[in-house]
C-alpha cells in the first residue's frame, strides 16, 4: 500500500467521524460517545499503517508525500508529507485524542443543562485532530497558514461554550492573541511568495527554501513567522493567554491545547524558520535564546506561586516550551534532536497532568489548591498516578522527558555554555513545584470533606495508563523515537550553514593527559 494516501486519510476520517456526531439526533448521548470513540481509535490504527508505510532510516526526508493543485492561480496546492519529526507529532497527537474521549465521557452535561452538550463537544475534539494531523503534514507554506488559523475556530468553541465561569474572556484572549500573530503571519506568508519563483506550485516549501534574499527583508519575513510561533508555543513575553485559558477550559481541551497545539509553534520555528530564513534565524538565535532562557525560569518560577492547579500546570508548560525554544535555536544536532524529542514528551506528560488536574477537579468541584489536602491516604491510586506525572515533569531519570532535556541542556552546552548552565536551574525549580504542589494536595491530614472521595475507576486508569506506559518505555528504550529525530536535526543544522557542534567527552589518558573524543 506504498501508493494509499495515508496523510489524507488521517485527515479525512476525523472529519467524517466529526460529521457522524453532529448528524447524529439530539440526546443520542451513548451513541455519541461510541462513535467518537470508534473514530478516534480507528484514527490510532490508520497512524500505525502511517508508521509502517514511513522508511525511519530515511527519517530526514519528507515522505507519504501527496501533492495536488488546490488553487493554481494563486499558486497553491493541497501537498502534504512528513520527516521524522512530523510523523512523530502526529502519532503524539492521534494518541491522545481517544483519551480525551475517555476522559470527557461523563462530562459536558451529564448531571445538568443539555444532554447534547457532548455531542457537539466530541465532534469539535475530531475536527480538531483533523487539523492537527493536517497542520504537522503541510508542505505548502499557504496550506499551512489556513490551517494555522483554522485551529483557532474549534478551540475557540472548546473554550468558550464548555470552560468554566470566566471562559468566554479566556476564550476571547485567546482569540485576539492568535489571530494578531496570524495576521502578522499572512504578510509573511504573501511577501514570501513574492520573493520565490510564483508559477501554479509557489507556495511550496522545497520551492521557497535557499532563496536569494535581501538580508533586510529575510529579517523581517523571519519576524513575521516567528511572532506568530512564539505567541502559539507559546513563549515569553507573549504567553499570558495560556494560563487563562488553561485555567478556564476542560481538561480534555487543556489537554489538546496546550499537549498538542502549541507544538505547532515550536514545530513552524524548526521546519519553517529555520530552513526559509537561515541567515535571519542565525541572526536572531542571541535574543531568542535570552527569552528561551527567560521562560525557563520565568514560567518556573510563576508556577511556584500560582493557588490554581490549571494555571500552575499552564506556567510549567511556559518553562518546557522554553527548554524547547533553546534547543531549537541552539543550532546543534543533539539540541534539535532534543528538542524535537521533548516536544513528544511534553504532550504526554503535561497531557497526563492536566487530565489527572481534571479528575481531582471533578471529584472536589475546585482547581484551587488550598481546597485539597491527604489524599494519598484516600485515593491512592490517583496519588500514585499523580506522582509519576508530576516526577516526568521535572524529568526524572527512566522516564521519557528526562532524555530528552538532558539532549537539549547538553547539546546547548555545546554552542552556548552559559545560556544552557542558566537553564539547569529550571530542572531545580521544575522539583520544587511538582514536589510542593504534591506535598500540598496528597499529605498531611485529611480534610474531612475529602474522605469519602473516590479513587480512580477502570475507565480513568485507561485515560492515564498508556501515556505513563509511554513514557516509561520511551525512558527506558528511546533509541526508536530518536531515530526519528535525529536525521532531521541533522538536516537543520546543515540547512543552517553552520558547523555542528557535538557534545565534548573528556578522558583521562593512560598517561595521565585528558583528550576529547568528538
Amino acid at each position: 500500500m506504498s501508493n494509499f494516501p495515508w496523510l489524507t486519510a488521517l485527515v479525512v476520517l476525523p472529519l467524517l467521524g466529526a460529521a457522524a456526531l453532529w448528524l447524529l439526533p439530539a440526546g443520542a448521548r451513548a451513541r455519541a460517545r461510541t462513535v467518537a470513540l470508534g473514530f478516534a481509535l480507528a484514527q490510532v490504527l490508520l497512524a500505525v499503517g502511517a508508521f509502517a508505510a514511513f522508511d525511519t532510516a530515511d527519517a530526514a526526508t519528507h515522505q507519504l508525500l501527496e501533492t495536488a493543485p488546490w488553487i493554481p492561480a494563486l499558486g497553491v496546492s493541497w501537498a502534504v508529507g512528513v520527516d521524522g519529526v512530523g510523523l512523530a507529532l502526529i502519532g503524539m497527537s492521534v494518541v491522545l485524542v481517544p483519551l480525551v474521549v475517555l476522559a470527557a465521557w461523563r462530562e459536558q452535561g451529564s448531571t445538568d443543562g443539555p444532554t447534547d452538550r457532548l455531542r457537539h463537544y466530541l465532534a469539535l475534539v475530531l475536527l480538531l485532530e483533523a487539523l492537527i494531523v493536517l497542520v504537522f503534514a503541510a508542505r505548502d507554506v499557504f496550506l499551512f497558514y489556513v490551517v494555522f488559523e483554522a485551529m483557532l475556530i474549534p478551540v475557540y468553541f472548546m473554550i468558550g461554550a464548555f470552560g468554566g465561569a470566566q471562559r468566554r474572556y479566556a476564550a476571547v484572549k485567546f482569540l485576539l492573541y492568535s489571530l494578531a500573530g496570524g495576521l502578522v503571519m499572512l504578510v509573511g506568508v504573501i511577501a514570501l511568495y513574492l520573493q520565490g519563483p510564483g508559477g501554479s506550485d509557489g507556495f511550496l516549501v522545497e520551492n521557497l527554501v535557499g532563496l536569494e534574499m535581501d538580508p533586510n527583508v529575510e529579517k523581517w519575513l523571519f519576524l513575521s513567522f516567528f511572532l506568530a510561533f512564539a505567541i502559539k508555543a507559546p513563549m515569553f513575553p507573549v504567553h499570558t493567554w495560556l494560563p487563562d485559558a488553561a485555567q478556564q477550559a476542560p481538561a480534555g481541551t487543556s489537554t489538546l491545547l496546550v499537549g498538542v497545539l502549541d507544538k505547532v509553534g515550536t514545530f513552524g520555528m524548526l521546519t519553517l524558520c529555520l530552513p526559509l530564513f537561515p541567515a535571519a534565524s542565525r541572526w536572531a538565535a542571541p535574543v531568542v535564546i535570552v527569552l528561551a532562557v527567560v521562560s525557563i525560569l520565568y514560567g518556573a518560577l510563576l508556577a511556584i506561586g500560582q493557588k490554581d492547579m490549571m494555571r500552575l500546570v499552564a506556567y510549567t508548560s511556559v518553562s518546557h516550551f522554553g527548554f524547547i525554544v533553546l534547543g531549537i535555536f541552539a543550532f546543534t544536532s543533539t539540541s534539535i534532536a532534543g528538542s524535537s524529542f521533548y516536544m513528544v514528551n511534553h504532550g504526554l506528560s503535561t497531557g497526563a497532568l492536566f487530565l489527572l488536574v481534571g479528575f481531582l477537579a471533578a471529584r472536589r468541584g475546585s482547581q484551587q489548591i488550598a481546597d485539597f489536602g491527604g489524599l494519598q491516604k484516600v485515593v491512592p491510586v490517583l496519588a500514585g498516578l499523580f506522582l509519576v506525572v508530576g516526577l516526568s515533569a521535572l524529568s526524572l531519570p527512566g522516564l521519557s522527558t528526562f532524555v530528552s532535556e538532558f539532549l537539549v541542556i547538553v547539546g546547548t552546552f555545546a554552542r552556548h555554555p552559559a545560556a544552557a548552565i542558566v537553564a539547569t536551574l529550571g530542572v531545580v525549580l521544575a522539583a520544587v513545584y511538582v514536589l510542593w504542589l504534591y506535598q500540598r494536595v496528597f499529605t498531611g491530614p485529611v480534610r474531612p470533606e475529602l474522605a469519602d472521595m473516590a479513587d480512580v475507576g477502570a475507565r480513568e486508569r485507561w485515560v492515564v495508563g498508556p501515556l505513563v506506559a509511554l513514557m516509561l518505555v520511551l525512558g527506558f528504550v528511546p533509541g526508536p523515537a530518536l531515530d526519528l529525530v535525529r536525521p532531521p536535526a541533522q538536516e537543520s543544522v546543515a540547512q543552517l550553514d553552520v558547523a555542528d557542534v557535538e557534545p565534548t567527552t573528556t578522558t583521562t589518558t593512560p598517561a595521565g593527559t585528558e583528550g576529547s573524543d568528538q
